[in-house]
């Protein structure tokens, strides 16, 4: 465990640079104690905690009066405690263009997906998910493993790369900088079960009117269980003991919170029988491991359980990267109806080019590990960049013509 509270460097900060010194204002949006507001200070002049009823005051009372008279860049902090700032902001822009004036950081995507959402056209939204390893290991600089990819450069592997046990450890570490950096064993696990208390209670009460929060912890325990997973809706809502309805308003409600994520299916019109349901994620492994009260020991014991984990663990390391990947992959997983044929996750670049990621618990790949990437590749030829097996071993070997095998460290290598 640190003892020092010193800054890590994250991998988004020249992004946030970049798009201070051309634009007047940018939203920064994140789960919950991601790091949103310690690194956007880092770019502001002025912040104000709208989250602290004293400062959210005068916000509350006339934004646009409020705005005036701060040094900028003026960081708003928590928007959504405040959200008629957000009509203050674009009435700013709308009057004086100059680059570098507003940041605003929040933990809700509720009412930002209308179409009539008073910040379209004037603030450019960013993403920051949870700290990567890359950005542990203060490796925040290296270059996006899809980039190392498209780039055809040679994956190495991290001295020291873990073995399966080391990985399941770095993933129950969790992306949240407190847990992950200062915190460890059963300090660190009463730590992620009281975020998942603030999120399942006063998060969601606050934010959809919520009463039963027992019915809501009870449908993220069967979705964390489920991590990683393509399933009928059923599944979830017989499990936790509700209907339908109330079973999409709760999904509804944790992707607003972006605790859970919905990784989209790839589609194509060369193949044929493609199941359309989205694949399920919890967007921190270790959220799996605290809803279900699990130590590491207790998901190497179950095997079915391992492989979502793992799963989990390699999406969220992707999700991540991809934000500042010069190549723009978007993310999305691949199955064929009966199971004929199914990859964990497709990268769609720059071109609608194809990167194919599977993910394996075991230290040994095969040509059997990568027969479904082999498919892939003979379907769509030069539009299939390169296939990789992400694996627990600790060697990088050619599988077939474009299909690699690499331990899963070679993310943050």
């Amino acid at each position: 465990m640190r003892q020092s509270q010193e800054y890590k460097q994250r991998s988004i900060e020249e992004i946030i640079r970049q798009t201070l010194s051309q634009l007047p204002a940018l939203l920064i949006l994140g789960p919950r104690a991601t790091g949103k507001t310690t690194t956007a200070m880092r770019h502001a002049a002025t912040t104000i905690r709208l989250d602290r009823p004293e400062e959210a005051a005068i916000f509350q009372a006339d934004p646009d009066a409020a705005l005036r008279g701060f040094d900028e860049p003026i960081l708003l902090d928590e928007w959504q405690e405040v959200p008629e700032v957000l009509g203050a902001v674009k009435r700013a822009v709308d009057s004086d263009h100059r680059a570098g004036r507003y940041l605003l950081t929040g933990s809700v995507r509720d009412d930002l997906q209308s179409p009539t959402w008073p910040g379209t056209g004037r603030l450019v939204r960013l993403t920051m998910y949870g700290m990567t390893i890359a950005e542990q290991f203060d490796r925040a600089d290296s270059s996006p493993f899809m980039d190392r990819i498209v780039g055809g450069e040679t994956l190495e592997v991290p001295p020291n790369t873990p073995d399966i046990r080391g990985y399941l450890e770095l993933a129950i570490r969790s992306g949240f900088p407190r847990a992950a950096l200062w915190l460890s064993g059963r300090p660190r696990a009463q730590w992620i079960e009281g975020y998942l208390e603030q999120i399942l209670t006063r998060d969601a009460l606050e934010l959809r009117g919520l009463r039963d929060p027992e019915r809501l912890r009870r449908y993220f325990e069967a979705y964390a269980l489920n991590s990683a997973g393509v399933f009928e809706d059923r599944m979830l809502y017989e499990a936790a003991g509700i209907d339908r309805k109330t079973a999409l308003a709760y999904e509804q409600l944790l992707v607003n919170l972006m605790v859970v994520e919905r990784l989209p299916p790839w589609t194509s019109n060369r193949l044929k029988r493609l199941v359309r349901s989205p694949k399920r994620y919890v967007v921190d492994p270790a959220l799996i491991a605290g809803a279900l009260q699990l130590d590491d020991q207790g998901i190497a014991r179950d095997g079915n359980l391992l492989g979502r984990f793992l799963d989990s663990f390699v999406a969220a390391q992707l999700r991540a990267d991809a934000v500042r990947s010069k190549s723009r992959p978007r993310l999305y997983h691949l199955r064929q109806r009966e199971g004929r044929h199914e990859i964990d996750l497709v990268a769609e670049v720059e071109g609608n080019r194809l990167i194919a990621i599977e993910v394996k618990a075991g230290a040994v790949v095969n040509h059997e590990d990568a027969k479904h990437l082999v498919w892939l590749r003979d379907e769509f030829g030069d539009r299939f960049v390169a296939g990789v097996v992400l694996h627990t071993g600790a060697r990088v070997h050619e599988v077939d013509h474009r299909i690699l095998a690499a331990p899963i460290s070679t993310l943050w290598a």
